[in-house]
Order: C-alpha cells, then structure tokens, then sequence
C-alpha cells in the first residue's frame, strides 16, 4: 500500500469489499438488512485505519510528535532538555547593605531570587519564571519585599543564560545528530554531546590535542549566542575537568584527558557606510532601526559559530539586512574595520557591532 492508510480505506471501499464476501442471493442494495448490519462496522474499520495513520506517523522519528519523539531520544540516550532559570548578577548601593538569600525583587514581568553573594554590593540572583524571558541583561530590580537602607537596584549582567527547552525541531535534531556521529569514550562528538547539554550552552569547539598529547580545549558560547560569563566557563570546567583535579576522570572527561574551557570572544566591528534613506527618514530617526539590522545579522553568525571553523563578516550580507529595512533606499561604500573586504574573525571570535556610521 502507498501513502496514507485512511486515503484508500474508506467507508465506501471497506463497504464494496464486504458486500462481495455476501452471497449475489442475499440482497445487498443499500437500506437491505445485510448493508445495515454491515455499515456500523465499516465505520468503525474506517476509524481503525485513521488511528493507524496516526501509529505509523508516530513510529518514525521524522513525523513523531513531540510527546513520542521523546521516548525514541530515551532510546538512544539523548538528553531532553527542558525550561531553565536564569542566574543573573544584581548590583545594590550601599554596598554595605546585607542581603539574604530567598529576598525576591522583581523586574518587569519576571521575579528574582537572592541565591548568594558575589562580592560587596554583588548578588547573584535566579528567575523565578523558566525559560529565555528571565535573560534580562539590564533594568532596575524592585524589592518585593521591604530591605532596609536599600537605594539602587539594578541587573548587571547575566551569569548563566536561562533556555526555553527542546522543540520537536531541535530535538528531532539532536536525535539525528546521534546517529550522525555517534558519541564514545571522550571523542569529538561525545564532548559536544556532553557540553552542549550542559544548561547555558549554546554550542562548543572541540580542539583534541591543542597543548600537546592528552590535553582538550573547549570553547563554549552561551545559549543566548552571545559571550559568555565566568561563571558559566567556571560551571563548564567543574562539570568536564575540575580545576585541582583536571586529568582525575572526576568530570565528564574520561581519566587522562586534561581539559581547558575558555569562551568565545567579541571581536568588535566598525562599520561605516553611505545610506540613502526613504522620503521622511533620516539617520537620526532610522539609526536604531539600522544598528538592529546589523546586529541581527552577528547573531545569525553567532548562531552558526559552533558549526563553523571560523566566522567571515561580509559587506554584502550587512547592505542586504540594510536593504531590508522599509526607511533604507540604496547603501553603498561600506567598509569593515576601515576595510572595503569582507573580514575573517579568528576561530573563538565572534563578532559585534562597536560603531556604524557615514550615513547620509
């Protein structure tokens, strides 16, 4: 049979081929007693072939629901990575004010818990609500609850980007990848397995024998493709190798592999070009719209960075994403960096914009 079981198995075809294993002596015209006792069942077998459609898509990775898919990736020990929190960094003035651990501030939409203290006046704080809405990297935080002597309170930075959790794409992906390359005993693919699933990252380099025969480094990116903090390297290094005990096998890392986690850095671009705008625009109402345009096309890089030996900044790729704008009309003469080629970034680099300007 070819295609979907409900598309040939209809009432009418179950029906003819019933009828036809009746006597030609017994009348089965429609309304006859036969036709009337048979119908019910038909319906019924009609049904059946629809749920079954429903079975066979189910089955196979490629159209299994996201409840389904789930329980093949358990097959093969792929993780399923749900909603996490986002662990941020406050910074209060005085910075002789004390706080506690459990005090909740708020932020627009989204609450915050005191974890522990940094530093004088430096708290790191976690989202209350899961997923990517608690990766607020500014704004100011509201006492929930009365603090004595506090002045200021605002978001610094965020230490460990919160995640929405798989989708059926990106899970679907994660199966096929797999499969792609399978994951054993501290190779390529069993460390970005074992990295990426790590909550806050986005994706990893490996380097096998950077520093000679033993040693690993992996350079890791945030969920949120950006660069990322400290704190999350530092999470990384004690889940993979930790420090003091690097080569033990008391991480992830299997024993004699010596293991460095490093970040990817910022490499900031200067951009200059001639913009001709649309009839009411001008560079003073259309530059936020301009440098969003810019910095959308870095994360597209950023994005793909993990997968890719290094990144290229293209002028043709910034003047489609300008020309993409309804205030923008004609750009020319872009340079990067003073440059008038396209400039390739350094493999742990990713790009982000430090200035744009020349429009006209």
């Amino acid at each position: 049979m070819i295609g979907r079981y409900s598309d040939e198995m209809t009432f009418d075809y179950i029906m003819n081929r019933m009828l036809e294993s009746v006597p030609d002596t017994v009348d089965k015209r429609e309304g006859s007693i036969i036709y009337d006792a048979l119908a019910p069942a038909a319906a019924e077998l009609v049904k059946c072939y629809m749920e079954l459609d429903v079975v066979m898509d189910e089955t196979f990775v490629d159209t299994a629901s996201l409840q389904y898919l789930m329980l093949r990736c358990k097959e093969r020990g792929v993780a399923i990575q749900g909603e996490t929190a986002a662990v941020i960094e406050g910074v209060f003035t005085p910075s002789s004010v004390e706080l506690t651990a459990g005090l909740r501030f708020n932020c627009d939409e989204v609450n915050y818990v005191v974890t522990e203290k940094i530093s004088a006046g430096h708290y790191k704080l976690e989202a209350e609500t899961l997923g990517t809405v608690g990766n607020k990297y500014t704004g100011l935080l509201l006492p929930i609850q009365t603090v004595n002597g506090l002045e200021t309170a605002q978001i610094a930075a965020v230490l460990i980007p919160a995640e929405d959790g798989d989708t059926t794409d990106t899970l679907r992906g994660k199966y096929y990848a797999s499969i792609d390359g399978e994951a054993f005993g501290g190779n390529v693919a069993d460390y970005r397995e074992k990295v990426n699933a790590i909550t806050g990252v986005g994706g990893v380099k490996v380097y096998p024998v950077w520093n000679g025969g033993g040693t690993v480094k992996l350079t890791i990116i945030a969920s949120d493709f950006t660069a990322p903090s400290t704190e999350l390297i530092s999470k990384v290094q004690t889940a993979i190798d930790p420090e003091g005990n690097q080569g033990e096998g008391l991480g992830l890392a299997p024993i004699g592999h010596t293991v460095t986690v490093a970040g990817a850095r910022y490499a900031d671009i200067a951009i200059t070009t001639n913009i001709t705008f649309a009839t009411g625009w001008a560079w003073s109402s259309a530059q936020s719209q301009v440098e969003s345009a810019v910095k959308t096309y870095f994360a597209e890089l950023a994005k793909i960075w993990a997968d890719s030996a290094t990144t290229v900044v293209r002028i043709s790729q910034i003047e489609t994403h300008l020309l993409a704008l309804d205030c923008v009309v004609d750009v020319e003469d872009t340079a990067i960096n003073g440059s008038v080629k396209n400039i390739e970034l350094a493999a742990d680099e990713i790009p982000r914009l430090g200035s744009i300007g020349g429009a006209t």
